[in-house]
């Protein structure tokens, strides 16, 4: 389900001569979890890599890769009513796919103190990810600012939408 209108990206971030770097990653990834925690474990990165993924205006995945480590968040699991990435991010986290009369508000899932110590902790990634008002490519912006990677970000959504 893609539309040419809406704005699917993904973007890793990651630490470099200690200062955060930004690079788009191939738009198929928006659809593919294992392809993507592959790209993010294949980046050279001194810590901790993360990978922020944008998908239309409907919902956005975040993870975090150290090591064999992987951490995942997903803005809205009514999400996986139609999209493949967030199928498979529920799959990966062992939550059941609700059946569509079971939910009627936007539930979030996954590591919610996914950068807790990077100073965004629960109740504000809860809050940020429930915002209505914001679109995915919004809150992700916003989360970047707060972690201190948003010149970088910026720069990358950027280049991915042209």
């Amino acid at each position: 389900m893609t539309d040419v209108d809406t704005l699917d990206f993904a973007i890793v971030v990651y630490r470099e001569d200690d200062r955060w770097e930004a690079e788009m990653l191939p738009v198929a990834l928006t659809s593919d979890l294992r392809g993507l925690i592959h790209a993010l474990r294949q980046t050279p990165s001194m810590g901790t890599t993360i990978g922020m993924v944008a998908v239309g205006d409907d919902f956005f995945v975040a993870l975090r890769v150290f090591g064999e480590r992987v951490s995942v968040f997903l803005s809205d699991i009514t999400a996986s009513w139609d999209w493949p990435l967030a199928q498979q991010v529920l799959e990966y986290l062992d939550v059941p796919v609700p059946e569509e009369e079971e939910l009627d508000s936007v539930l979030p899932a996954g590591d919610l103190s996914i950068f807790a110590d990077l100073g965004l902790d629960e109740m504000e990634l809860g809050a940020l990810s429930g915002d209505l008002d914001l679109l995915p490519d919004e809150v992700l912006s916003s989360i970047a600012a707060r972690l201190g990677f948003s010149q970088p970000f910026e720069r990358a959504v950027d280049a991915a939408i042209g």
